[in-house]
């Protein structure tokens, strides 16, 4: 019991201090609210399981993942190469170039802007659980069927954010194009392509959590005796929480990394845009 009060101690206390840091503006309070406050909750995590003598098998302490983690390196980077690099990274590459110069024929045919992108939304409505067996079935039990699986869960976001982007740009601006004897191509490459790298960006941002859940889920259909997914569904019927976790660990780094590499080559590519020079 004495934990669970030291719990709630260290919980008010953290709260009182980040309430304080978040009025400060300075770059460096950005960095420090959100790390406290991820502190913070590790330690309470830490404190409650603990006091409260729960299971590992149900709730495994912070530090037990940690052990497991430095014990568990090689297992954790054969995984990693297997779901991220061979599986979510080269789907979300094939996924999101595919999305963009379809994106880009559609723009010109009217044909497939009535044909395509409602069965594009159609498609990307169906469940990764009916997904995944299909493409097991198809490319087989290594990364290829799970990299198959991550190109249908991003083609299509990645085609209506794309085809809403090339969209942006307003009558008079075409106009003005059309002016200096400008082709469809020179005003796609000078004018249009531009104007929709927030939209493109956007699209490229939500794509990196799909990439790494799609081939992560994917593995459960079928893997080979390695990969995140494949580790996870075991390490559960082994009644091995810790190992679990430890790959959940793997995945939130992944992911919060993938999406912030995104974030800063969106900042990179457009600085000229309003949202981004709003921004200290």
């Amino acid at each position: 019991m004495m934990m669970v009060v030291l719990a709630l101690a260290v919980w008010v206390g953290a709260w009182w201090l980040n309430v304080r840091l978040a009025r400060n503006d300075a770059p460096a309070a950005r960095w420090v609210v959100p790390c406290l406050f991820g502190a913070t909750i590790v330690i309470m995590w830490e404190l409650v399981v603990r006091g409260l003598e729960v299971s590992p098998v149900i709730l495994p302490p912070p530090t037990a993942i940690a052990a497991r983690f430095a014990v568990s390196l090689d297992t954790l980077w054969i995984d990693f190469v297997q779901t991220v690099v061979k599986g979510a990274l080269t789907g979300y590459v094939m996924g999101c170039v595919a999305g963009v110069l379809v994106a880009i024929a559609i723009d010109r045919s009217p044909f497939l802007t009535r044909g395509l992108l409602p069965v594009g939304n159609f498609v990307a409505a169906l469940p990764i659980i009916g997904i995944a067996p299909i493409m097991v079935m198809w490319f087989g039990f290594d990364w290829q069927s799970k990299a198959a699986v991550v190109v249908v869960m991003v083609f299509f976001p990645m085609l209506v954010n794309t085809v809403a982007g090339l969209r942006a740009t307003d009558a008079m601006q075409r106009d003005l194009m059309r002016t200096y004897a400008a082709g469809y191509w020179k005003t796609l490459l000078k004018l249009r392509l531009p104007a929709a790298m927030p939209f493109v960006f956007n699209g490229l941002k939500i794509c990196t959590t799909l990439a790494l859940i799609g081939a992560i889920v994917a593995e459960f259909f079928g893997s080979p005796i390695k990969g995140m997914g494949f580790r996870i569904s075991t390490s559960v019927g082994q009644l091995a929480l810790d190992l679990v976790w430890a790959e959940i660990v793997v995945a939130a780094i992944v992911g919060s990394g993938f999406y912030g590499g995104v974030a800063l080559l969106e900042k990179a590519v457009t600085f000229w845009h309003p949202s981004q020079r709003g921004r200290a």
